[in-house]
């Protein structure tokens, strides 16, 4: 079965072709750099470039792929979580070519398209699974079972900690997007890293939050005063604030793996690209004896491979292959939500 994905959902726009779920056979990735001036994503803009680029970008996926579009045996798009007007240039184009060319459309949710990511990485995972998602615009635990019913067991209650990561990015001045910039700071430390909180809400808390954190660098600057500070400070600085949020997320996943009985861990999402991070997780998963499943950098950021892998397993594992086509924004699900 070869699936087409879109994806829309933020300020990439991209589309691949994957063959039975695990094979991909095409990931093109076209990121939106006009944000980088405003220090964010500006919505209308970011919907304006996705309705630019998604027929090319798609086009360029089945050139790649070398699959002819009458080929294709499934169509899958995100339609949420995300900005409403990404979401829907992606979903339009997807909803109308699936209808030209008859085939289903599938519906994916973007933060399960990157649970999804562990398919792709081990076609031979034994489910069940803990997986982190880690963005921009998200922070959450989930529990695959064996069933691959998607349950949330814990998220952020405030910022998400690549939100954390752009924003204390500007506070320093580093630009937009953060999480590189702050990783090419802090692997440059040569001195202590600066000590910041860790907020890890209780002792069975499988929430996030790192608002806290946020403003603890924003403190530390101002209590600098006014005076420039050395790129050796700047580094320790970056060096304590990824630690900070390093630690809570592995903090986490390690309650979570306990709570659930799970040896089979997986990390994906934007922050997952981070070098540091991928470290301290082999080396978690190493002293905890777990399997740790992290996916190449470019399956961690946006991408369409996830969405159509996603696609493939939803279609796969439906009994009436009836799915609800709608397109839904928003950033955060409520408890009795799993999927």
């Amino acid at each position: 079965m070869i699936v087409l994905g879109i994806e829309s959902s933020c300020d990439e726009t991209s589309a691949s072709l994957v063959q039975d779920g695990e094979i991909v056979l095409s990931n093109v990735i076209y990121s939106q750099l006009i944000h980088q001036q405003y220090g964010g994503v500006v919505p209308e803009l970011a919907a304006r470039d996705h309705l630019n680029r998604v027929s090319q970008v798609a086009e360029e996926a089945l050139t790649k792929a070398g699959v002819d579009q009458g080929r294709l045996d499934l169509i899958a798009v995100t339609n949420q979580p995300g900005l409403a007007g990404a979401l829907l240039v992606g979903f339009s184009y997807a909803r109308g070519l699936a209808l030209s060319l008859g085939k289903p459309l599938v519906p994916v949710n973007h933060v399960a398209g990157h649970i999804y990511t562990a398919f792709l990485s081990r076609p031979d995972l034994k489910l069940p699974l803990v997986a982190l998602a880690v963005s921009g615009g998200h922070t959450s635990l989930f529990y695959m079972d064996r069933d691959q019913k998607i349950s949330l067991l814990g998220q952020t209650l405030d910022d998400a900690a690549g939100e954390a990561f752009d924003k204390s990015a500007k506070m320093m001045g580093l630009g937009y997007p953060g999480g590189p910039l702050i990783e090419r700071q802090a692997a440059a430390n040569k001195i202590k890293p600066v000590k910041f909180p860790r907020a890890l809400l209780g002792q069975d808390s499988l929430d996030f939050s790192f608002s806290g954190l946020k403003t603890a660098v924003l403190n530390h600057l101002q209590s600098r005063g006014k005076g420039d500070i050395s790129d050796e400070e700047l580094s320790s600085i970056c060096a304590g604030f990824q630690e900070a949020v390093f630690e809570v997320l592995i903090e986490k996943l390690r309650r979570a793996s306990i709570l659930t009985k799970c040896n089979t861990l997986m990390v994906g999402g934007g922050v997952a690209a981070n070098g540091a991070l991928r470290d301290k997780l082999q080396s978690f998963a190493e002293q905890e004896k777990k399997t740790m499943i992290m996916p190449g950098r470019e399956l961690c950021t946006d991408n369409a491979a996830m969405i159509a892998c996603g696609g493939y397993h939803l279609y796969r594992n439906s009994p009436d292959k009836q799915f609800e086509y709608k397109v839904s924004a928003r950033a955060v699900w409520p408890r009795y939500q799993t999927s």
